[in-house]
């Protein structure tokens, strides 16, 4: 296995054969309080290209998963199943790179899609759905989701769920807030309104959108992980993209596996 100094080069070689820099990957990555790029079109304004439908089978629809809370925050604890959530932003190289690491370490994982990058690279919701993969709703423009007034969050809301109908036949499996961990009482009734029965947070934090390196992330991780967890991991940090092989090994090693949400709640 390679170390993780290796496996950051290693990521380095690939973005600089793909004309990109470490530093711009790290750069465009989607954090708290940090909107996505593009964050001041509408939501909804068209996007800029046309639409290319998912080449593998419609993404699966919201589901309602009786006895769970309007806002899920974690699956059973009796089980060995985790769910790793990814929000989707970020140079697509690198959300490609996270995306390989999970398929060569035997994960399912699930992506909540910010709209305006579902707009500027539109082929990555089929590359996601082709790897197996479940792809959901992170808001059109990633804003302060639970500061806004009810009408424009709505619109944040509805706007990337057409952009993933579009694309894909259907909304998306799962919403989550943007810049919050959980929801208010109006984004939960106003995502139910947009067709998502539950909110998806989350009890794990990676907090890789600070950049703290691969070994930390490795540690938030696996520090508080234990089975039916759910844990919040971005696309866009060449940190992640070095953590997970590592991450996968030590869940390995524990016997949980790392599957979609909808299997991590499904009986």
């Amino acid at each position: 296995m390679l170390s993780l100094p290796d496996r950051r080069e290693a990521l380095r070689t690939a973005l600089r054969a793909a004309g990109l820099g470490a530093a711009a990957a790290l750069a465009a990555g989607c954090g708290p309080g940090r909107p996505a790029a593009g964050a001041s079109a509408a939501a909804s304004s068209p996007p800029p290209g046309p639409a290319r439908p998912a080449r593998a089978a419609p993404a699966a629809a919201p589901r309602r998963f009786p006895g769970q809370p309007a806002e899920i925050a974690h699956g059973p604890r009796d089980g060995s199943r985790v769910a790793l959530t990814f929000h989707g932003n970020g140079d697509p190289a690198v959300a490609r790179a996270v995306l390989a690491a999970a398929e060569k370490g035997g994960a399912r994982i699930t992506v909540l899609a910010i709209g305006s990058w579902l707009d500027a690279h539109p082929e990555m919701a089929r590359r996601i759905l082709d790897g197996g993969h479940e792809l959901g709703n992170h808001t059109q423009r990633h804003l302060a989701l639970n500061e806004l007034p009810e009408a424009e969050a709505l619109a944040e809301i509805t706007g990337c769920a057409q952009r993933l109908k579009r694309l894909t036949g259907s909304i998306g499996t799962w919403f989550r807030p943007s810049q919050t961990q959980y929801a208010t009482p109006l984004v939960r009734r106003l995502a139910q309104r947009a067709g998502y029965p539950h909110v998806l947070s989350y009890d794990v934090d990676s907090l890789d959108f600070t950049s703290p390196g691969a070994a930390a992330v490795l540690r938030n991780v696996t520090g508080t992980i234990r089975p039916g967890s759910v844990v919040s991991l971005h696309f866009g940090y060449a940190d992640t993209v070095d953590a997970m092989p590592s991450l996968l090994e030590e869940l390995a090693r524990r016997q949980l596996r790392a599957v979609t949400t909808t299997e991590l709640l499904t009986p």
